[in-house]
């Protein structure tokens, strides 16, 4: 019998061919299958589905979708990462952990960009907020799911404001740094429209 998630994990694959970047088998499968269910969970059958923008509706990208900002990231992650272990071939960063933490850093935003869930959040906020959780936490959640290692999860769940109040792993802290750097450069450089948050009260939310 046919798997339903088989056509979703080819799309995921083919969507990104930095996978080929980790050398461990499992931990590519892993990945994949934290996309696919991810995706499927909200109705969607690719990463490209989902618009190019920190949130819905808000900081949007002039082109492209949200798999443009994913690979992104991940290319921006790993120069980051090769450069300073050439500078300092002694700093114990993991690159296997590295490239599956940029690939998945966003894992969690299919759920914030449903669109039915989105509209019965902003009826409804007072029954399970407006949204019921950002995508960091939902990333975690997923990550778990799929069976990936915890440093992965974290990777998910702090990378972006939500890990301000803890201590980030050195990996994490790289694709941080990129993903946020690629938000602001790409605004500067007139690559972002910023549109009305449709959840977001405070104007200065983002990612």
């Amino acid at each position: 019998m046919t798997d339903p998630l088989d056509a979703v994990r080819g799309n995921v694959r083919a969507e990104l061919p930095e996978l080929a970047e980790i050398r461990s088998a499992e931990l590519r499968d892993k990945v994949v299958e934290a996309w696919a269910y991810s995706l499927s969970r909200e109705g969607m059958r690719r990463i490209a589905d989902m618009e190019g923008s920190g949130a819905p509706g808000y900081w949007i990208l002039t082109k492209g979708t949200q798999l443009d900002h994913i690979r992104g990231v991940t290319r921006l992650a790993i120069r980051y990462g090769d450069e300073l272990r050439s500078i300092y071939p002694e700093l114990p960063l993991d690159r296997d952990v590295l490239v599956a933490g940029a690939l998945i850093h966003d894992v969690g935003k299919p759920l914030e960009y449903n669109q039915a869930k989105i509209e019965d959040w902003s009826a409804r906020p007072h029954v399970a907020g407006w949204p019921v959780t950002r995508h960091p936490v939902h990333g975690w959640h997923v990550c778990l799911h799929v069976g990936l290692p915890e440093n992965i999860a974290h990777i998910a769940a702090a990378h972006s404001r939500e890990g301000d109040t803890i201590v980030r792993s050195m990996e994490c802290t790289v694709i941080q740094a990129c993903d946020h750097a690629l938000w602001q450069v790409l605004r500067l450089g007139g690559l972002i429209q910023d549109g009305p948050p449709r959840y977001h009260p405070n104007p200065a939310a983002r990612d």
